[in-house]
């Protein structure tokens, strides 16, 4: 019994070292483990199946919106890489290069794919003649590769999986509508599907993605106050469209570049997820990407009739379409509250020959920890009630403590001390000049987020240099 009792060990707490408690977390729960290249992750299946079942959900959403999936080649020619400058410039320190085949030298060096604009672009310049052929919407899930100096799981890594939508319009209008769109398909999934409230705007010109137009951005406030990136949509203007000769012949006859845009998400929302609602007791997962949304533990199940009875509650609940799991392991039952407690599982059904005797099931929800009994004539509706309201508990928790922490500031001092000592997100004006945001940085390490769509005026000056200033903008550090 000893050696199955280590197999549960302390976390190490939020407030001790907020670093080595997600390490911790994301490794005891079996989620993912480090893989032989420095800089992968393994995603092992409790992990995988949260991907898919964040793929699923976010693909229905994109069908829905018009989107159709294809797949695109891992491999890029160096020339393609290499015909946007801006595009190049902002990916070079990170690019992976294939240069043999074999044995052989390659004549032209590869590219493994950091992002896929330039292929995709080119494949675009062969496909589209007329007015006719778009929009063209297109959306590929798949895995790239970015050779990253600080790695984390899900949060930064050299390999990931990710989706790209890459779509092609005849004019700026629905380009831009589309950029906005997504980023609003992103923001209604984050908060509506992994209860992660977003703050949605622009980013600034340094921020932007490399040959992008303009960029805009979800970021979530983690629980130790940075910011993560979590969605970015991009109006790519007609930039690479007349890098790669993107040609259309509009309705008036004449020869004109296409307009684009390109959006993404990654398994970073996983990392998201584990660090906006986790505990120290281990993971508190959403309902809605909860690979188990309840467990049911037999109590005493030596005992005529429990398991059953429990059984049969298992076949109920899983016949409503909840994701359940029957634990009827030789374990005690505390190492057992323990282990489902720590793999974050929403729901937890207790039943005894008490529990039978009563025709109730004991309930035991993971956000609150709080124990009640239920009646079994409607199990299946009250545990769908309250995994809703498990889900919608963990968004209030998450927007309540992130409003908390966000600081309106009017001086450098001020922003310093939101970062550094409050530790959360900086509201405040700004000049819009590189200089100033160049500057915040190097005193504090924050960076700017995002220029929210809802802009909060808090005077006019710029929170660093004094001069006149153009927008609100967020400042936090970051992953």
């Amino acid at each position: 019994m000893a050696k199955k009792q280590e197999f549960v060990k302390e976390i190490t707490s939020r407030e001790e070292n907020f670093s080595q408690w997600y390490t911790d977390v994301i490794l005891k729960t079996q989620m993912v483990d480090y893989g032989p290249v420095k800089g992968t992750m393994v995603i092992r299946p409790y992990g995988y199946r949260i991907w898919e079942l964040i793929q699923e959900q976010l693909d229905a959403r994109f069908k829905a919106t018009g989107h159709q999936n294809a797949y695109f080649p891992l491999l890029i020619p160096e020339a393609l890489l290499r015909k946007e400058a801006e595009h190049v410039e902002g990916f070079a320190p990170e690019v992976a290069w294939v240069t043999k085949g074999g044995n052989e030298v390659l004549a032209e060096p590869l590219v493994i794919r950091p992002t896929s604009e330039t292929i995709i672009c080119e494949m675009y310049s062969h496909w589209v003649q007329s007015w006719r052929d778009l929009p063209l919407k297109l959306n590929q899930w798949c895995n790239v590769l970015r050779w990253e100096k600080s790695t984390r799981p899900f949060l930064r890594t050299s390999e990931f999986l990710w989706q790209e939508g890459h779509t092609i319009h005849a004019t700026e209008e629905e380009a831009q509508e589309e950029t906005m769109q997504m980023i609003n398909v992103y923001r209604e999934f984050a908060e509506n599907v992994l209860a992660m409230p977003v703050i949605v705007g622009q980013k600034s010109e340094k921020e932007r993605f490399a040959g992008a137009v303009a960029t805009y951005s979800m970021e979530a406030m983690m629980q130790d106050g940075q910011a993560l990136q979590a969605g970015t949509s991009h109006n790519l203007g007609q930039h690479f469209a007349k890098v790669f000769d993107i040609k259309f012949l509009d309705k008036d006859g004449v020869q004109k570049n296409v307009y684009q845009t390109s959006w993404g998400v990654s398994t970073r929302l996983i990392g998201g997820l584990i660090m906006v609602h986790s505990d120290d007791r281990g993971l508190v997962l959403p309902p809605k990407v909860a690979p188990i949304q309840a467990v049911v533990l037999p109590i005493a199940m030596h005992k005529e009739g429990v398991l059953e009875g429990a059984q049969a509650v298992c076949d109920r609940l899983k016949a409503a379409g909840i994701r359940v799991e029957f634990d009827t392991r030789e374990q005690s039952a505390g190492w057992k509250f323990n282990e489902w407690e720590m793999k974050g599982v929403p729901v937890r059904l207790e039943i005894g020959p008490r529990d039978l005797e009563n025709n109730q099931a004991t309930i035991v929800r993971r956000d609150t920890l709080e124990k009640t009994t239920l009646s079994l004539d409607t199990i299946e509706d009250s545990i769908k009630a309250l995994l809703d309201d498990v889900q919608q508990s963990l968004f209030d928790r998450a927007k309540a403590r992130r409003e908390e922490r966000i600081f309106a500031v009017q001086t450098m001092e001020e922003l310093q001390e939101a970062v550094e000592t409050k530790h959360g997100f900086a509201s405040a004006m700004w000049c819009g000049e590189r200089a100033c945001e160049d500057r915040i940085k190097e005193l504090t390490g924050a960076t700017s987020r995002v220029m929210p769509f809802e802009q909060q005026l808090l005077g006019d000056r710029c929170v660093c240099c004094g001069k006149p200033a153009k927008v609100n903008m967020l400042f936090a550090r970051s992953y």
